[in-house]
């Protein structure tokens, strides 16, 4: 058990790293439609955390409340270098963001939870994989405004 509650501690951290994320993109955002989207997005982030959190408690486990140094180290650099709000940026960094996170969350994941934190942290990602189709039509709505080619 003591795995598990390890790897849903690690699985954590990224949903607030994605929160905190979010909520610079959406600082960021000046587009009324473009900032409901990522606060929608970040609300998810959010609802995951109190779900990874109550299956952690449920073990027996003490959840996480932070996104770790690493987490944070990241936030860091990404406040320092990028100053970009153009909404297509933006949308672009997101997406990135919650691919790297999707990829990273698998292998964290993989082969180290019980059958119940399974198929949670399955429901997460599924939703997450959503936030993928979200962003990317987001973004072809702000390309195609432009009059710009379409490019993920």
């Amino acid at each position: 058990m003591r795995r598990a509650i390890n790897s849903l501690n690690e699985f954590l951290k990224g949903n607030y790293m994605a929160i905190h994320a979010y909520n610079e993109y959406i600082n960021r955002a000046k587009q009324p439609e473009l900032k409901l989207l990522l606060q929608q997005l970040q609300q998810n982030h959010q609802q995951h955390a109190m779900e990874i959190t109550k299956r952690i408690q449920d073990l027996g486990g003490k959840p996480v409340d932070h996104p770790g140094i690493k987490g944070k180290s990241m936030e860091i650099f990404k406040m320092l270098t990028d100053h970009n709000n153009e909404p297509d940026h933006i949308v672009k960094d997101a997406l990135a963001g919650e691919k790297r996170g999707i990829e990273i969350s698998q292998n964290i994941v993989n082969g180290t939870l019980d059958d119940q934190s399974y198929r949670l942290v399955q429901q997460i990602l599924d939703k997450n994989i959503k936030h993928l189709d979200l962003l990317n039509q987001a973004l072809h709505d702000i390309q195609k405004k432009r009059g710009c080619p379409i490019s993920p």
